[in-house]
């Protein structure tokens, strides 16, 4: 598999070269990581998007990708997407500077670094824990996430 897929028409949604994370929005991993993000991302390079809302439903009809079974977190943008060990270095991409020695662990082999990130996703309700429905982000937060366009 291509470490970016391409779509012959540009994702619906987006702003040309706008950037989204789809996450899974009841993981408690996958709402750490958003926030992470959110914390983060100063220059706001990255939208939020939880795959279970009619924004994240019709991303990933965009792309392809599974609409009620979805066990990896993708980046959008453009063309094209990113899932697995590819996305969160495509994410960490985006971060300021002082995140991207983090992009040095891109030498391990990808089927080595798909093979870990399956193995977390798989489990991760066990692991970290299941809300019962979709956080609502912080009214503070609200615009970094991708919704209202529909």
């Amino acid at each position: 598999m291509p470490v970016c897929q391409t779509r012959p028409a540009p994702a619906p949604l987006l702003n040309p070269g706008e950037t989204v994370v789809l996450f899974d929005g009841v993981c408690k991993l996958c709402n750490g990581w958003a926030r992470f993000l959110i914390r983060h991302d100063h220059p706001r390079r990255v939208r939020l998007a939880a795959v279970q809302s009619p924004e994240g439903q019709a991303l990933l009809a965009w792309a392809g990708l599974p609409l009620d079974q979805f066990d990896t977190l993708a980046v959008i943008r453009d063309h094209h997407y990113w899932v697995r060990s590819e996305a969160v270095f495509e994410i960490i991409a985006q971060l300021p500077a002082t995140w991207r020695a983090l992009l040095l662990l891109r030498f391990i082999p990808r089927g080595l670094r798909d093979w870990a990130y399956d193995r977390v996703a798989r489990n991760r309700y066990r692991l970290f824990g299941k809300y019962d429905s979709c956080l609502l982000p912080h009214p503070d937060h609200d615009q970094r996430f991708l919704k209202g366009r529909l």
